[in-house]
């Protein structure tokens, strides 16, 4: 076993045991394994050539999330950016001794805790990879969601914020993806295509 194939079987050995469950397409899974797997599938279509670290980072991007729920924090703004900043945080170091638990140097570690961390975003080209790699998924899997529960406006919205944070290359892929007609309007309406 490589390094890499210990520090992503313990990866999602860490996400399986998530309590929170999630249907897709008639199977049941853990939430956040389902997220991994769903984040590693879309870098390795998207960007097949990525480093190690960044295949980590993609991995690893909510390991374990459920142990922070939101409702710790104030419901409110100011709340919710600290929640944001402290799981970053959590999620770099969980994955930090992961792979320090499967031989990796401390400079891969703490490279994998800068993408994790999103350091330099739009600045960094791994960092910008991986912002990517979660707005196409988001888009993919998880606008839906955000479509039954807000209108139209809010969700213009999170799509321009969306968007914003996405390189060229990304705003391509992105207009790859399959869909459903009102979801491509939606989008489209959202950035004045």
């Amino acid at each position: 076993m490589t390094l890499f194939q210990n520090a992503s079987e313990w990866i999602d050995a860490a996400n399986a045991q998530d309590p929170n469950q999630e249907i897709y397409q008639s199977q049941t899974y853990p939430k956040e394994l389902l997220y991994s797997n769903r984040m590693y599938e879309r870098l390795m279509n998207f960007h097949p050539n990525a480093s190690e670290e960044v295949q980590i980072a993609t991995k690893a991007q909510h390991i374990c999330r459920w142990k922070m729920p939101r409702e710790l924090y104030p419901m409110d703004r100011v709340g919710y950016l600290k929640w944001r900043e402290d799981l970053k945080k959590f999620h770099a170091k969980t994955t930090g001794e992961i792979l320090a638990k499967a031989g990796y140097s401390q400079e891969f570690i703490d490279r994998v805790s800068f993408l994790i961390e999103k350091k330099s975003l739009k600045k960094d080209e791994e960092t910008q990879l991986l912002e990517d790699v979660i707005c196409l998924v988001f888009l993919e899997f998880y606008l839906d969601p955000f479509v039954q529960k807000h209108d139209t406006e809010k969700l213009k919205n999170i799509i321009l914020k969306t968007w914003n944070k996405m390189s060229d290359a990304g705003h391509q892929e992105a207009l790859k993806i399959n869909y459903t007609a009102a979801n491509l309007q939606l989008i489209k309406d959202s950035l004045g295509l």
